[in-house]
């Protein structure tokens, strides 16, 4: 409790369900899985011009220490298998964020290209999709605000 200048204590309420999702959408752990030019833009994302810290978004390279992995580029089949035992290797809860129109549906490669998937969403479950060829570093930061949204909004099992 928090003596004010009246003389009043300030006390406030919530539920415990409600400070779990306000920790876990304040602190974002993403895995960067970048296989084509999305990536340049990814890691623009998280350098010091845009400061994804200030949202509480810091890169992991570990699958066991991420909660979102950030799939950027074109998806092929050999890469395939990676992706999923990486998105296994993640503790829950789990989200995906599928940047560019590669990883969301295949890109210009979608109806010639024998070895790419027609998006990432067919190996693993994709929460936000970011379109653009390639995205822009704002429209990544749109979807981790969107992701954060999703995950205040979501109940507690």
């Amino acid at each position: 409790m928090h003596e004010s200048k009246t003389g009043r204590g300030d006390v406030i309420l919530t539920t415990l369900d409600d400070i779990l999702k306000w920790a876990e959408s304040s602190s974002l752990w993403p895995l960067g899985f970048g296989l084509a030019c999305c990536a340049i833009e990814m890691m623009s994302t998280y350098a010091s011009s845009y400061d994804l810290d200030r949202f509480g978004i810091i890169p992991r390279v570990s699958p066991r220490q991420a909660d979102v992995m950030i799939v950027s580029g074109t998806v092929t089949f050999k890469m395939a298998d990676r992706i999923k035992v990486l998105y296994e290797q993640m503790p829950d809860p789990k989200y995906v964020i599928s940047m560019g129109s590669c990883s969301n549906c295949g890109g210009p490669y979608w109806e010639h290209g024998y070895h790419v998937v027609k998006g990432v969403d067919r190996i693993i479950p994709v929460d936000i999709y970011v379109p653009g060829c390639p995205p822009r570093p704002e429209a990544l930061i749109g979807a981790f605000l969107e992701l954060k949204a999703k995950i205040k909004s979501r109940k507690i099992q």
